[in-house]
C-alpha cells in the first residue's frame, strides 16, 4: 500500500468516526428506554433489551477474565468501539483490550487494541452477531471472538482471522469447557453455569 493510499484510508476512518459521533450524540438526546442498549451496525441503529440471561453469561465471562488476568484486566461491557466498515459503532457485550490500550484524544478506544470479543445472542439482533459483526471483527483481526447463544445452548469460538473471516470455528455445548489455551487468552472458559433461554 502506498503512502497516498494510507492517507485516504485514514481520512475515510476519520469521516466514519465523525458520522458515528454525530449519530451517538443524537441518540443521547433521544429517550432510550431503561434497560436497553444502543449500537450502530452498518449505519443502522439497534436497541436491544437487557435480559437477565444475557447479563448472567456476561458476568461469568468477565469473572473468567478476572480470574485469569486479575481485577485490573482491560475488559468492559457495552462500551463503544468503532470497527472497520461503514458506520460500525459497536458496543460489544464483552471486550478485552491489550494492557497498553489508551483512548484517543476524543475518548475512543481503538479496535487495533482488542484481544477478545464476546457477544451473547439476543433474538432480535442475532443476525448481526453471526453476520456483519463477525465480519468486522475478523477484518479488524480480533484474534478471539466468542458467541454465546443461550437459544442454541452452545458457544461458537472463532479464531485465526484472515481476509475478513475466521479460519477456525469451534462449537461447544453449554456445560462443556471452551478451551482457549492455544489463543492469546490462554484460558479455559467454563460454561456449566451459563443459563439458557
Amino acid at each position: 500500500m502506498t503512502v497516498l493510499d494510507d492517507r485516504f484510508e485514514m481520512a475515510d476512518a476519520d469521516a466514519n468516526t465523525e458520522r458515528l459521533d454525530e449519530w451517538f450524540e443524537r441518540l443521547e438526546h433521544m429517550p432510550v428506554p431503561e434497560g436497553f442498549r444502543v449500537e450502530i451496525v452498518g449505519g443502522n441503529v439497534f436497541m436491544t433489551p437487557q435480559r437477565k440471561t444475557r447479563w448472567q453469561i456476561i458476568r461469568r465471562i468477565l469473572w473468567a477474565l478476572e480470574d485469569r488476568f486479575g481485577r485490573e484486566v482491560m475488559a468492559f461491557t457495552d462500551v463503544r468501539i468503532d470497527f472497520p466498515g461503514d458506520e460500525n459503532g459497536f458496543c460489544p457485550d464483552v471486550a478485552m483490550l491489550k494492557d497498553s490500550a489508551r483512548e484517543d484524544d476524543k475518548g475512543h478506544w481503538q479496535y487495533q487494541d482488542v484481544k477478545f470479543i464476546a457477544e451473547v445472542i439476543s433474538k432480535s439482533t442475532a443476525a448481526n452477531d453471526y453476520g456483519p459483526k463477525k465480519t468486522a471483527y475478523a477484518t479488524a483481526e480480533v484474534p478471539v471472538y466468542l458467541i454465546a447463544d443461550p437459544y442454541q445452548g452452545r458457544c461458537h469460538l472463532f479464531t485465526q482471522p484472515k481476509n475478513g473471516d475466521y479460519l477456525t470455528e469451534l462449537l461447544v455445548a453449554f456445560g462443556a469447557d471452551v478451551g482457549m489455551t492455544t489463543t492469546p487468552l490462554g484460558l479455559v472458559l467454563k460454561t456449566d453455569g451459563f443459563p439458557r433461554d
